[in-house]
């Protein structure tokens, strides 16, 4: 046990984040760097080490959490990026992107605020590059198999590296310009700066892992094709098809996706393009969604000079506390304020948007929403509570429906969906077709990046059984597996 006394003797100290008035004028992380390691140690210190540690039940990937709390408190870096990798590919991912869904379910969070588990993860992994104890992993031998994987986001890279590993030849497919998936194009820069993804595909090349970009299977190359072309294939392709919002004057003129937004300010960052062509410059901006992708536009908005951002939800506001139907250690649905919301704006709760109203030009003006009251788990609206606010930027942040099914790949494989429009799989992530697995979003539907990895490294392992008839590599969910909440 790290500390016996540290839950009782420290207090929660988090990562500090810069000055608003200064992270709104870059793009960088916003958090202070260095700001972690003076306070890291005595924050794992105050790990329990509990005899039946939930925090493992919180994480998908099986962390183990306890030992390398341990080890982070005795500043054991070397031993602490041993633990975290053992069962996490990316920790430097999920330590910045993960709602740790493993604090919800930690022990000491019964009646304490929890441990700091994903500031301690990021800590040690950041030691651990800086420090030189993440190098490549190649395989001693090569099993003259070939696996392509189609879709480069956490659970395609988390199959590729473990099949990689294990010595099999794998190709990456990303019909994108850049390796990453969601990870490169959908995330900001200033939630997740992207050298990190950079240096694990220089880590993955050096294993072995063969990438290709701006190849998109079902349209660039025939899925059926393909699929004779190497001994399995592992479907990662996410669940990209954004949710709609059928009202009237959804037509107009500055009403988009989130995924058409956040890509383009992301390639502004890369390099790609000096302004971007849907920018929040000098406009009053309308997120639909109060989930983290519209936090994401929020914090982008803000970046790009809006006049005023406002984000609405249809759901009312959470509370502060864990309600008693979500008991811990469930994870609740609470208050969230992320860093975006700290920069400023005004989001609305239980409003539902009836229309957009546009100009002679068929730019969007206005927004019109009415209040709403939940009955019978349906929003019904509240007469009398109807009226409009400025809208010349609107960003639809409502989720995603499922996987992209215009572009040939489902039907070109010939595979079978679910009751939910996934792509539906067995107890070893495989499809109705012989050699073809699926991981991530495109089987579960959109889910945590934590989820993701999992899966990866899941169907990793079906995939070695079916190539070798046997598999060392671990399978820490499965496809029925969901995340505990209520």
């Amino acid at each position: 046990m790290a500390d016996p006394k540290g839950f009782l003797t420290t207090g929660r100290e988090v990562a500090k984040t810069r000055p608003v008035e200064e992270r709104v004028r870059d793009w960088n992380e916003v958090y202070v760097p260095g700001s972690l390691l003076p306070i890291i140690s005595k924050q794992a210190g105050r790990c329990m080490d509990c005899g039946i540690p939930f925090c493992h039940n919180g994480c998908p990937l099986g962390n183990l959490i306890p030992e390398w709390n341990d080890y982070a408190y005795r500043e054991d870096w070397t031993a602490a990026s041993e633990r975290l990798h053992a069962t996490n590919n990316f920790p430097e991912f999920t330590g910045r992107l993960c709602p740790a869904p493993c604090e919800s379910a930690c022990v000491l969070g019964i009646n304490q605020p929890p441990v700091t588990i994903k500031n301690v993860e990021v800590t040690i992994i950041d030691k651990a590059w800086d420090s030189g104890d993440v190098t490549p992993q190649p395989p001693e031998r090569l099993s003259g198999k070939t696996v392509a994987v189609i879709g480069s986001g956490p659970a395609g890279l988390a199959a590729a590296q473990q099949l990689t590993r294990a010595g099999h030849t794998v190709a990456v497919y990303e019909r994108a310009d850049r390796i990453g998936g969601l990870l490169r194009y959908g995330i900001p820069e200033f939630k997740m700066e992207k050298r990190h993804i950079n240096r694990r595909i220089e880590q993955m090349r050096a294993e072995g892992t063969k990438f290709r970009t701006e190849v998109e299977i079902g349209r660039d190359i025939d899925a059926a094709k393909l699929r004779k072309r190497y001994d399995a294939v592992v479907i990662a392709a996410g669940a990209t098809t954004s949710r709609d919002l059928k009202v009237p004057g959804r037509e107009l003129n500055g009403v988009h996706f989130a995924m058409e937004y956040l890509p383009l300010a992301n390639k502004v960052q890369e390099g790609d393009l000096t302004v971007s062509p849907i920018t929040a410059e000098g406009k009053h901006v309308v997120v639909i969604g109060g989930g983290d992708t519209g936090a994401d536009c929020v914090g982008t908005a803000h970046r790009q000079g809006a006049k005023s951002v406002t984000q609405l939800e249809i759901m009312g506001k959470p509370g502060d506390e864990r309600n008693p139907d979500q008991p811990w250690p469930t994870f609740p649905m609470l208050y969230k304020v992320t860093s975006a919301h700290e920069e400023g704006g005004e989001r609305l709760y239980s409003v539902s948007t009836t229309h957009f109203e546009g100009d002679e030009d068929g730019n969007v003006q206005w927004l019109h929403l009415v209040e709403v009251e939940f009955k019978d788990g349906r929003p019904e609206p509240k007469p009398g509570t109807e009226r409009k606010i400025p809208a010349q930027l609107v960003t639809l942040a409502m989720g995603f429906t499922g996987t992209d099914q215009e572009n040939g790949l489902v039907s070109q494989f010939g595979l079978e969906l679910d009751a939910r429009g996934n792509i539906a799989r067995d107890a070893d992530f495989a499809t109705n077709v012989p050699g073809v697995y699926v991981a991530g979003d495109a089987g579960r539907g959109q889910s945590l990046i934590v989820w993701a990895i999992a899966e990866g490294r899941s169907a990793a392992r079906g995939v070695d059984r079916y190539l070798a008839g046997a598999s060392a590599l671990p399978a820490p969910v499965k496809p029925t597996d969901r995340a505990l909440t209520v």
